[in-house]
């Protein structure tokens, strides 16, 4: 059985570490770089390549290249490469195949088991991605880490005697987390976790292209964003200014022979300040106040507890960033306490050590984690006397500490009912439907009886990789079915903090029927319509969030005003 190393996939990049004699140390490519770009391509002679040398056909061979597949994890997406189509999985087994053979070049033995670190905010479908992607290259997953939490365990593993409260946030290329733990005496607990799946630096890339792309057009009458390699070469030269512009306040942008304009060729060159760029990410950045304030709350904590603030990820070197985490904190980040490219993977390591017995229980140091989403099943349900089908009823809230089973009892609602469909979900929606559908099963054999009569218990399993087991058992008879909800392909609808409502644009249109609503929420004068109207506001503060079309936040309110009327004249 191989040594364990730790592996941080990430979105733009991906690194590889291992404990050895107590202290991870971060293992280089075949290039000798210690971060290694996440790119998978094919080669001239039709080859699987990987990190640098599959960068480096970017601008040349896009159509043959894929780069930031992370965020398409757990998706039905495929992506093309080299003509053919491959999933997400599938470019991330190559990925790793690279780094496993790294592993092996430099430490001159077998690698076949891993930890790979994750976003918190990864859902059951992106996590069994992750573990798919492992096998498909070769390694047994023993372990998926949170990334927040392998950066604390970088931290803690050094300063095991500090007791403090510490919140951690960790922006990179693809993904936002947030995540508050507290540490005393060598114990790392996480209290809550919450983030951004579609958040990072590509976005800041994104803004820059927008920005350069729109000049162009106003000055040439050009669209180029048909053009894949204009558009590889565009990308990163904004990657270049992105970096350049977190030391310089001025950096240039040329691109000679960017495009034709009455077949003559001409260059695309722009100006870009720091003060220009900061503007165009400050919507990115302000929106990450909302994970914050959540993490704090579900932690029960205020800003004023946090005695240290860790930032990882690479675009936490952006001064804007910076300045953000401070006004919002109220705290100054201290830089220099991890690296914010290099500390997840180091975590993943330590991690990796712990699991292979590397430190002692005497010495060592223990980590509880959270999980991130509420899960739970749709169930019948009476509401306001009436029957609904299609409420959500809780198992495992979020951010309960894991690894947790926890059970409900259901009765059957049916006069000698023999079967039961038990739905899975992910969410916070009171009406099931509306959540992200894990996977269901049949639990068959119940014995005839009167309408609840017969009961049937389910039980929740989160294990520590955040992997979610379900098992309906038969009371009377002690018949069950255990399975692990196989939802890998399922196309999950992003999750998202809605407190933030109320700033989003074209929010006070909203706000009077909100508020009514909220307010009969609260005093329990909904009746039969709770769900619909919990529900119904919910989707008007996504929409709003979420950037939803005029058109379709107006039915909700419609709808929304339509029950509220029916409330009145009842």
């Amino acid at each position: 059985m191989s040594r364990i190393i730790g592996i941080d996939l990430g979105t733009s990049t991906s690194e590889l570490a291992i404990l050895e004699e107590g202290v991870p140390h971060v293992i280089p490519n075949h290039l000798g770089e210690y971060i290694t770009p996440s790119v998978v391509g094919i080669s001239d002679e039709g080859d699987i390549i990987a990190g640098s040398e599959a960068a480096e056909q970017l601008l040349l061979k896009p159509e043959d290249t894929v780069m930031e597949v992370k965020r398409l994890m757990g998706s039905n997406t495929k992506v093309s490469m080299g003509g053919e189509e491959y999933t997400p999985q599938e470019i991330s087994s190559y990925l790793l195949k690279y780094l496993i053979q790294c592993a092996e070049d430099h430490l001159d033995e077998k690698i076949d088991r891993g930890v790979i670190t994750v976003p918190a905010y990864f859902s059951d479908t992106q996590r069994k991605a992750v573990v798919e992607a492992g096998k498909l290259a070769g390694i047994k997953v023993e372990r998926i880490i949170n990334e927040p939490t392998a950066a604390a365990l970088d931290y803690g593993i050094d300063h095991m005697e500090e007791c403090n409260n510490v919140l951690v946030y960790d922006l990179g290329g693809g993904t936002l987390d947030v995540t508050v733990l507290e540490m005393f005496e060598g114990v790392l607990e996480v209290k809550a976790s919450s983030g951004n799946n579609r958040l990072g630096g590509k976005d800041f890339d994104n803004s820059l292209m927008d920005y350069c792309l729109d000049s162009f057009l106003s000055k040439y009458g050009v669209d180029v964003t048909n053009d894949k390699r204009a558009m590889m070469r565009l990308k990163k030269e904004c990657e270049k200014c992105k970096i350049a512009l977190s030391t310089e306040q001025e950096y240039g942008i040329v691109l000679p022979f960017f495009a034709e304009v009455k077949r003559k060729p001409v260059s695309l060159e722009e100006g870009i300040e720091r003060q220009l760029f900061e503007s165009l990410i400050k919507p990115y950045i302000d929106s990450t106040r909302e994970p914050i304030q959540r993490a704090l709350q579900d932690a029960g904590l205020k800003k004023e507890d946090i005695d240290l603030i860790l930032l990882v990820g690479g675009s936490t070197r952006i001064p804007y960033v910076r300045t953000f985490i401070e006004t919002e904190l109220g705290k100054a980040p201290r830089s220099s306490l991890v690296d914010p490219d290099l500390t997840v993977v180091r975590g993943a390591s330590i991690q990796a050590g712990i699991l292979d017995d590397k430190i002692s229980n005497e010495d060592g140091i223990m980590i509880t984690d959270v999980c991130p989403y509420t899960l739970g099943v749709s169930i019948l349900s009476y509401i306001g006397g009436i029957p609904d089908n299609d409420v959500f009823d809780v198992i495992i809230p979020r951010n309960t500490t894991i690894p947790v089973t926890k059970e409900k009892i259901y009765g059957t609602v049916h006069d000698n009912q023999k079967a039961v469909n038990i739905e899975v979900f992910q969410g916070e929606n009171k009406r099931a439907s509306t959540n992200n559908f894990l996977g269901k099963f049949r639990l068959d054999g119940i014995p005839p009886a009167p309408e609840f009569q017969q009961k049937v218990k389910v039980g929740f399993t989160y294990d520590a990789n955040g992997i979610l087991q379900v098992e309906g058992t038969i009371i009377s008879t002690g018949k069950k079915v255990d399975i692990t909800i196989e939802t890998t392909g399922v196309e999950m609808s992003e999750e998202i903090d809605l407190d933030g409502w109320k700033d989003a644009p074209g929010s006070r249109r909203y706000r009077a029927v909100i508020n009514k609503a909220e307010k009969l929420l609260e005093q329990g004068e909904t009746g039969f319509y709770e769900i619909d109207i919990d529900t119904l506001v919910k989707q008007i503060k996504r929409g709003l969030l979420m950037g939803e079309k005029k058109e379709i936040l107006n039915e909700y309110k419609e709808d929304l005003f339509e029950i509220l009327y029916d409330l009145e004249d009842d």
